[in-house]
């Protein structure tokens, strides 16, 4: 069993005299920085001359550097970019300033365990991934309470690499809910597959055929969202608050035979050796190979499949849809992206 971390594991006095630079300023970015700053440290943000980013931050009172004079005034420095430009930032930007003693940290081990980066092995390489998106690390934060997360070592030069991380998840608020141990390899692989098979690309397919289904035999577009896509946010808050069991409990008896005798039959064994292969791709690396190709040829094949799927008839009828319900909350485009 990993072993697990709370407020006691945590000492933040290994952080007091240092300087740690947030690399981006998106989801994950504005809440370390802010969190870290609220906690006492002294946070610096990098980013690039013409993000965006730079006035939401400077607006917030942080200071705000050039990426590379982020990563040459910093002791700690947390990279919080998408994945996709994150080598070319560490190549340009970091790697110059990062001498024996720093510690490089990522809240996921994508370019270290593809080893897109390879840092020098006098510093130390280090993980906090929490499990929530930023603006939830922030809100429970500012609410006194915090978010699990995972903690990996990927290189104790210093000896005390596993200390500071969690000195730095002490920081985030993480620690009030537990941190967990793992390792690079290990949370790369299974975010990827929980990504690809379940969380985003299982879920979505899963949805838009239940909702092509319907109206392929007939039924009303609209009433075909709320069975399909409406209501799974109440199956799945029933999920997290207490498990399958609580769900089950929750919903109707004629729903939980269902589920038993007609769940199987659409995710069954083709299903699962789907699943297997996917996973195959992503410890191979093929999907890593994959995504950076398409990264470096101009990500033509990604911005189409993204332009064709927001002109799905489930799209265009949700649209409609919500705006029967003011009470969810908007979500814009403008708004914080994953990183910047």
């Amino acid at each position: 069993m990993p072993r697990r971390f709370y407020e006691k594991d945590g000492d933040l006095s290994l952080l007091k005299d240092k300087t740690i630079a947030i690399i981006g300023y998106g989801s994950q970015g504005h809440a370390h920085a802010l969190n870290l700053r609220d906690s006492g440290l002294d946070v610096v943000v990098g980013l690039s001359e013409p993000s965006a980013s730079r006035a939401k931050a400077q607006s917030a009172g942080l200071r705000v550097l050039s990426t590379s004079d982020a990563a040459k005034a910093a002791s700690v420095i947390m990279v919080l970019t998408p994945d996709h430009v994150q080598a070319d930032i560490y190549h340009h930007d970091i790697a110059p300033h990062l001498a024996a003693g720093k510690t490089l940290m990522f809240a996921h081990g994508f370019n270290i365990h593809y080893e897109q980066i390879k840092p020098a092995p006098n510093v130390d390489v280090s993980m906090i991934a929490p499990k929530a998106p930023g603006h939830r690390v922030r809100e429970l934060f500012s609410e006194g309470a915090g978010v699990p997360a995972l903690v990996a070592v990927h290189q104790d030069a210093s000896g005390r690499a596993l200390e500071q991380a969690l000195a730095y998840a002490l920081a985030l608020g993480c620690l009030k809910a537990g941190v967990i141990e793992t390792t690079f390899k290990e949370e790369t692989e299974s975010d990827l597959f929980g990504e690809q098979a379940v969380l985003c690309g299982g879920v979505c397919e899963l949805i838009r055929a239940g909702f092509e289904t319907l109206v392929e035999a007939g039924y009303a577009p609209e009433i075909a969202y709320f069975e399909c896509l409406h209501e799974l946010k109440l199956i799945v808050d029933l999920i997290q608050e207490g498990g399958l069991g609580y769900m089950r409990f929750s919903v109707s008896d004629t729903a939980e035979y269902g589920d038993y005798t007609r769940g199987k039959r659409v995710v069954n064994a083709g299903t699962r050796r789907e699943m297997k292969a996917i996973l195959s791709e992503v410890q191979s690396g093929e999907f890593a190979r994959q995504w950076i190709e398409e990264n470096k040829t101009g990500r033509r094949n990604f911005l189409a499949m993204r332009e064709e799927a927001k002109n799905q008839p489930l799209e265009r009828v949700g649209a409609e849809l919500r705006q029967m319900m003011p009470f969810l909350k908007k979500k814009k485009e403008t708004g914080i992206p994953a990183g910047a």
